[in-house]
């Protein structure tokens, strides 16, 4: 990811902001993120440099009903967003391990993946029930994201409407996170990929019809 996707990540100090990989696995985020999240970046489904995956999250550690409340709602999408990326690239392997392990583990993504949903929804609500500041209701939009590589990623920003109670725990969030030290908020210097390590991640979308919501 280029530090350039990380500074505009970063100048969001009001909003929660991430970018995923068709995978699900989310390589950028800013620290209002980390906050909000921290269940999810505190499960062990995490990998060995920290980040996680949206998908291994929601059918791995049961702890993600208590955090997403419209967990169904969320597992859904999860498994639809797959379903369109092994649809445009079927020969993405590590996607394909992906699916085998949660169809493995999880009887609930089995039965979400033979459901065939690939309906992607771009802009919404998310409700979570956070372990510090309680509910907060959030909006979402996510875009397309592409980088001078060809590789295109999924940008997702979520904030709260103004004069609720949602915004001034988000607000709250906000300030705990500004306290936290960088260090906990990215991978130190020596931690950082290079392109040996992780291979280019396919193009996003193109082939796959995307349906907005009415």
């Amino acid at each position: 990811m280029p530090p350039s996707v990380q500074w505009m990540l970063d100048s969001m100090t009001k909003s929660s902001a991430f970018v995923r990989n068709g995978r699900m696995e989310v390589i950028a985020h800013n620290a209002l993120f980390r906050a909000v999240h921290a269940p999810m970046f505190d499960s062990d489904t995490i990998d060995r440099r920290g980040r996680p995956n949206i998908a291994r999250y929601l059918f791995l550690d049961p702890g993600s009903a208590d955090l997403f409340v419209d967990w169904q709602a969320a597992a859904v999408t999860t498994v639809a967003l797959m379903r369109a990326e092994a649809g445009r690239d079927p020969r993405d392997r590590a996607l394909r391990e992906l699916v085998g392990e949660l169809s493995t583990l999880s009887p609930q993504f089995r039965t979400q993946w033979a459901a065939h949903h690939v309906r992607i929804h771009h802009y919404g609500i998310k409700r979570l029930q956070h372990p510090d500041v309680g509910r907060l209701e959030l909006v979402y939009r996510s875009m397309d994201l592409p980088l001078s590589d060809g590789a295109v990623y999924d940008l997702t920003i979520c904030t709260a409407e103004p004069g609720t109670s949602s915004e001034d725990r988000l607000r709250l969030l906000a300030s705990w996170a500004a306290t936290q030290p960088s260090a906990a908020r990215h991978n130190s210097s020596d931690e950082r990929l290079t392109q040996a390590d992780v291979p280019l991640d396919p193009v996003y979308g193109g082939a796959v019809h995307r349906q907005r919501d009415p």
